[in-house]
């Protein structure tokens, strides 16, 4: 039995089995603004992450269904909460951990640092950290991929030249999706366009007209709001220090998966480390390990999350929110308005862009077949929603890593997170003035 697809409640909950989720986000939001208010410090540390997650697990074990057995219940959540997709995050999340970890021990982070604050003015740091990020995603043709390899060094460069943390996060968050929104190989872009029966170089050609204005602007502001900085002391680097990075920028180009990347990339570092003396071969073993250690907490939260979305899905919370679209589109403007909507609300629901499109997708080309949407406009909405949610979840696997390497809060980074706000803008401004319909009946 596949949970979650054919298995359903007794009993549909509709709106009422997203509450699970609405409780979490609720509880740790609040919790972490108050006591932000009152000068605490590590504000959303006081209720962490996971345990305002598992509160809303329990309550969707125990408050709903008693018809339903509370052990086939657990076995609905372990089912999906180890889901092939959950597992793969957890891989790339680990050999990220121990990229980031190995490199740095080696002296690369340092010498990327070096090699950042030598060619790029000050000034322009925080754009420019959008624009690395957007190009390794763009290659990588993975938003996580891009965020695991460059948030540390981001986060890095940002503190080297005293400039604000939590605009740096943000903008390898903006950046790589960003890149992933336009990559050809992204999986989001592959199930949007297959979803839809769009073609793959068409979709990318309508993401282009909205996607570039969006990345230009949050660049200006960037550089507007990301501050002068200033660069002290030696910034000399050793050119073989930054040989894993170029490595992991050309294995993506080239194609190969990104968890061979990884895993190639610190077979690379640990070599160099080992060479040049910087490395025992203990301590980068201890390294890898230690990398991986510290993106367990972001994989637990990634695992708990998947299993409450079975739950919800399970009670019928997200055929509420499918049926719930459907019934609004009315013609072309609101079939495009119900399309990116559903995709955006169940990329937040279920915390995974792809996944929501893969739902969205079938009922997005009935609507859009029914009311004369272009199939490559569909397949463009339905991505840059699903997208543009994620980048402002505080479960999401980016928001967690610029947390953690950055220490700043959820709300710090939320604040200067400005490219899916101008994102959503462009794509909403498209629909409701028409501005690429003769782009779509090309």
């Amino acid at each position: 039995m596949e949970v979650g697809t054919d298995s359903r409640s007794h009993k549909q909950y509709g709106a009422l089995a997203l509450l699970p989720l609405v409780i979490f986000l609720v509880l740790y939001i609040s919790v972490g603004i108050t006591f932000t208010a009152l000068g605490k410090k590590d504000a959303f540390d006081m209720l962490p992450r996971h345990v305002a997650i598992f509160i809303g697990i329990i309550i969707a074990w125990t408050c709903y269904d008693r018809r339903t057995k509370f052990n086939k219940k657990v076995e609905i959540f372990a089912r999906q909460a180890g889901n092939s997709s959950i597992v793969n995050l957890g891989l790339i999340l680990l050999l990220a951990g121990a990229f980031s970890t190995v490199t740095t021990a080696m002296g690369g982070k340092e010498a990327m640092v070096h090699l950042g604050l030598s060619i790029i003015p000050p000034s322009l740091l925080i754009p420019g950290i959008f624009v690395m990020s957007g190009l390794a995603a763009l290659t990588l043709g993975t938003s996580s991929g891009a965020q695991a390899a460059f948030i540390p060094v981001g986060v890095a460069v940002a503190q080297a030249a005293d400039l604000n943390v939590a605009a740096a996060g943000a903008a390898v968050i903006a950046g790589a999706y960003f890149g992933d929104n336009l990559s050809i190989i992204s999986d989001t872009t592959i199930a949007a366009t297959n979803g839809v029966g769009a073609k793959m170089k068409d979709k990318f050609k309508m993401n282009v007209y909205v996607a570039i204005p969006a990345a230009v602007i949050t660049a200006v502001i960037y550089a507007i709001i990301g501050g002068t900085g200033k660069v002290q002391g030696d910034l000399s680097f050793n050119f073989v220090d930054i040989l894993p990075y170029l490595f992991v920028l050309i294995a993506a180009i080239v194609g190969l998966d990104v968890i061979l990347v990884l895993i190639i990339g610190i077979g690379i570092a640990g070599v160099i480390g080992l060479v040049q003396g910087h490395l025992g071969l203990f301590e980068f073993t201890k390294s890898i390990g230690d990398g991986m250690e510290s993106m367990f907490m972001i994989f637990l939260v990634a695992f708990l999350v998947s299993g409450l979305v079975a739950l919800i899905r399970y009670y019928g919370g997200i055929d509420w929110i499918i049926a719930t679209m459907k019934k609004k589109a009315k013609g072309r403007k609101s079939a495009e308005y119900v399309i990116s909507l559903m995709s955006g609300i169940l990329s937040a629901a279920l915390s995974h862009n792809t996944l929501a499109i893969i739902i969205s997708a079938p009922i997005a080309k009935e609507i859009g077949d029914e009311y004369k949407v272009p199939p490559k406009r569909m397949a463009s909405l339905l991505d840059i929603f699903a997208c543009c949610a994620l980048m402002v979840l505080p479960h999401d696997s980016g928001m967690l890593m610029a947390e953690k390497y950055g220490h700043v809060s959820y709300i710090e980074v939320l604040q200067y997170s400005i490219y899916p706000v101008i994102f959503v803008v462009c794509a909403l401004l498209t629909i409701q003035f028409g501005l690429l319909v003769k782009q779509s009946k090309k």
